[in-house]
């Protein structure tokens, strides 16, 4: 009998195609939840991102919600709920009422970035001391404390997160630097590590987490997740002209002009720079790309080299139903049972 393989989850950004209305993206999510669900794949998490035009992933908790509404048994959760942007009390609050709707299926990401830019990020928090404030180990202090309850004579004691007996979901800590692993490890939580566009060697990070390790007696073993991105098509020449467009929606994400994500036409039709092709080619390796086989053999090797014990996976394609067609094959090709 084989082995199971590495359980494959879904990281939905709900991204919007151009020639579409941004609110279409959100039904999209809903579909490539049921397909997930269908598919094999272990969890279906929501990113929190702001004022881009390319995504409409403003509000995960809605959308987990909603998710969770239009499916039955994967786990469902934030990629995270960043943190900084919102009050603890009102995250351990929304976080509990979803653990009430929907028992042992809800998971809270969180991290300490934006999601967004400086402008963006001062509408959010309401002040420039916030938005330069370090202090994300208080305020998980403070949201778990909201759960399990503040030290004697602390001025939030008397406060509970209702519903009060729904315990909170499972944390993970996500990052792209050095940072998220060390929180992850110093506070005993998983951690997710944002492969996709993070720069460092993720087997550094995963490996330091996991050595430094404090169990704090409500998440269990330390567990390691990692974010890839992935886009897979039957033939590769069509996968890598799905490739290109993913490419220039990036480029346009990174030189500050972001819109809704590009069509292959688009993108060959588009008239590229040396300086716009060289800054692709460097690009490139953050995307595995081309048939099934092909994309799981390199997500496999990423995932044993960076010593992961889960991928989760990010595809970004401008037609939907191409895109759940890239997660269906990819799940076949990885050997995910059909539910």
């Amino acid at each position: 009998m084989s082995a199971e393989p590495m359980p494959l989850s879904v990281l939905d950004l709900s991204p919007v195609p151009t020639g579409t209305r941004p609110s279409e993206a959100l039904h999209e999510t809903l579909e490539l939840a049921r397909t997930a669900e269908a598919t094999g794949y272990h969890r279906f998490w929501l990113a929190e991102h702001h004022n881009i035009p390319s995504v409409v992933s403003t509000s995960p908790e809605v959308m987990i919600a909603a998710v969770a509404a239009a499916t039955s048994a994967i786990r469902v959760g934030s990629g995270g709920i960043m943190l900084p942007n919102h009050s603890p009390l009102k995250v351990a609050e929304t976080f509990r009422v979803l653990g009430g709707l929907y028992p042992d299926r809800i998971d809270l990401g969180i991290g300490r970035a934006p999601g967004t830019d400086q402008r963006t990020a001062l509408a959010l928090r309401r002040s420039r001391e916030a938005l330069g404030a370090d202090d994300f180990t208080e305020q998980y202090a403070e949201l778990r404390a909201y759960a399990e309850g503040f030290p004697a004579g602390h001025p939030f004691e008397p406060i509970s997160a209702q519903p009060d007996d729904v315990p909170l979901p499972p944390v993970w800590i996500l990052g792209s630097s050095t940072y998220g692993g060390q929180a992850a490890a110093a506070l005993g939580t998983g951690f997710a590590y944002a492969g996709h566009f993070g720069t460092l060697d993720p087997a550094g990070v995963i490996s330091a987490y996991k050595e430094n390790y404090r169990h704090a007696g409500h998440d269990g073993a330390p567990h390691a997740i990692l974010a890839l991105a992935a886009i897979v098509a039957e033939s590769e020449e069509r996968a890598q002209q799905l490739a290109r467009a993913n490419a220039l929606s990036m480029l346009r994400l990174r030189s500050g002009r972001p819109g809704p994500l590009p069509s292959p036409e688009e993108a060959a039709a588009y008239p590229w720079s040396e300086a716009e092709e060289a800054a692709v080619e460097e690009w490139a390796g953050l995307v595995s790309v081309g048939t099934p086989e092909q994309v799981a053999t390199d997500l496999r090797r990423r995932a044993d080299a960076a010593g992961a014990d889960e991928l989760i996976i990010t595809t970004n394609i401008h037609d939907p139903a191409e895109r759940r067609r890239s997660f269906q094959l990819l799940a076949e090709a990885w050997g995910l049972k059909p539910r």
